[in-house]
């Protein structure tokens, strides 16, 4: 869009030039070079948080602790897509990439207002935006987890075993990254990165290896 320079109502107008946005799709096929584990926010903590607080301060007196039921967890630990497919949370590639942007000196900032992960679908149960696993099936996975409280806890999820694959498809902005530079980025999320439980850029710790991946093409 472009406005020339001229007077209106005695005030000088300049001269204004703003590109339309560049904005390209590239799609690679990736493939895990260890397992994926994830962790989906069930539908039944949701529910659980939803009484207690609408219990308010009376939520906790007297409450019974209830059996824990495995087998649920590990289902409700899946994201599913339309027609049941499984998927990867989008934000998960997004993020990666805006955080490997900090190993390549790239403002993170901008990195939010220019890359972008294009779902294959949204989860049945929360609308999360996913991308297709493709090739792979889950499998039950249990393991002992420290809570916050500093309490050790049992959970179940499911696992993906390494050679897990999926085409994960990115617009970006042209204008601040050519398609080779985001083809590193994804390299680097897929080696220093990683997405799901465990994986070695977690918040909560330094990660046990888990949902790294490569690039197979684009």
């Amino acid at each position: 869009m472009t406005t020339k320079a001229g007077t209106t109502n005695g005030v000088a107008q300049h001269e204004v030039t703003i590109q339309a946005p560049n904005i390209q799709e590239a799609i690679f096929r990736i493939r895990g070079t260890a397992p994926y584990v994830q962790n989906k926010f069930s539908a039944k903590a949701r529910e659980q948080m939803h009484a207690t607080q609408e219990k308010g301060h009376v939520a906790k007196k007297g409450a019974r602790r209830e059996a824990k039921d495995f087998q649920l967890m590990y289902e409700q630990a899946l994201h599913k897509g339309p027609d049941g497919w499984y998927g990867i949370p989008a934000p998960a590639f997004r993020n990666g990439l805006i955080s490997a942007c900090r190993l390549v000196g790239f403002v993170m900032t901008r990195a939010k207002l220019s890359l972008f992960i294009k779902p294959d679908g949204f989860d049945e149960d929360d609308m999360s935006p996913l991308v297709r696993i493709i090739k792979g099936e889950p499998k039950y996975f249990e393991s002992a987890v420290r809570l916050e409280s500093g309490v050790i806890d049992l959970h179940a999820r499911p696992m993906w075993d390494a050679g897990w694959e999926a085409d994960v498809k990115i617009n970006f902005d042209a204008d601040q990254f050519a398609l080779q530079d985001v083809a590193n980025l994804l390299t680097r999320v897929g080696l220093q990165v990683g997405v799901g439980e465990g994986r070695p850029d977690s918040k909560k710790s330094a990660g046990l290896g888990w949902g790294t991946f490569e690039i197979l093409s684009n």
